[in-house]
């Protein structure tokens, strides 16, 4: 329900689509609840109105009211399908604290907010090889020997390489952990299969680790001490499953290599 009443200068109507259409985005990059009414209220407040947002674990909803506590817009909109994005989550951070000061208008806000979310290129070479060695540096502080951060990069390559793509092509993100949890399994158990190392399983129980849904984990439980307990629930839920997932997956491929297939 929207109306055509105006809000800081712009119809009302547009400004709470706007402000789902923020939300949704604000959410899929992985913020918490807490912070997305924040950036939310602040922003409403510099266009001259009260909101309220009810965070979903697939939609958000956003619902203005004027001074008098009438409302007068309200519009929903699905989470963005979009990876974790700190980067994101800063500059749309960023852009409601410039609304809220004043420095860019309505129409301005939209535009930037267009900006931000539009897809960039990323050097994907550079990408791999820094979760490459950051997944190899976790294998040393866990106590691996060279060999076994050898073989931990070479399988977060390929296991992250192929997350990278299958992502791309928008595949179901639990498909996604397993088969990438597969692979990695399968590349870092090659220290246990030949005896190069002395540290085989640090190299396999390593290899996995950029998998990990940690940051689902963390939201889950700062939304539940906010008392968001519905989006808690569901985020807990989604990274349970991508937990799952992935032990799943690192199952098949040390079945796989017990079965004497190498």
């Amino acid at each position: 329900m929207t109306t055509s009443c105006e809000c800081g200068g712009a119809p009302r109507g547009e400004v709470v689509r706007f402000l789902a259409d923020y939300a949704s985005w604000l959410t899929g990059c992985g913020a918490t609840c807490i912070r997305l009414e924040k950036n939310v209220a602040r922003m409403a407040r510099a266009f001259g109105c009260e909101s309220r947002v009810t965070v979903m674990t697939g939609s958000v909803q956003v619902i203005l009211r004027d001074s008098a506590g009438a409302c007068c817009g309200e519009a929903s909109a699905d989470v963005a399908r979009t990876p974790i994005s700190y980067n994101i989550n800063t500059l749309l951070s960023r852009l409601s604290w410039e609304v809220a000061d004043g420095k860019v208008s309505f129409d301005d806000a939209r535009k930037l907010f267009r900006r931000i979310i539009r897809p960039r290129p990323r050097c994907r070479c550079a990408l791999l090889l820094l979760v490459a060695a950051a997944n190899a540096s976790f294998c040393r502080l866990f106590g691996g020997d060279a060999v076994a951060m050898a073989v931990v990069a070479v399988a977060t390559l390929a296991g992250f390489g192929l997350k990278e793509v299958m992502t791309g092509y928008g595949v179901d993100a639990r498909i996604t952990v397993f088969c990438c949890a597969f692979v990695s399994s399968v590349l870092g158990a090659t220290d246990m299969l030949f005896s190069i190392g002395t540290t085989p399983a640090v190299a396999l129980g390593t290899s996995i680790l950029y998998l990990v849904p940690g940051i689902p984990f963390l939201n889950s439980f700062s939304d539940m001490i906010c008392r968001h307990y519905v989006c808690a629930l569901g985020r807990f839920m989604d990274a349970v499953i991508l937990t799952c997932c992935l032990s799943a997956g690192l199952c098949a491929g040390m079945a796989l290599m017990d079965a004497g297939m190498f």
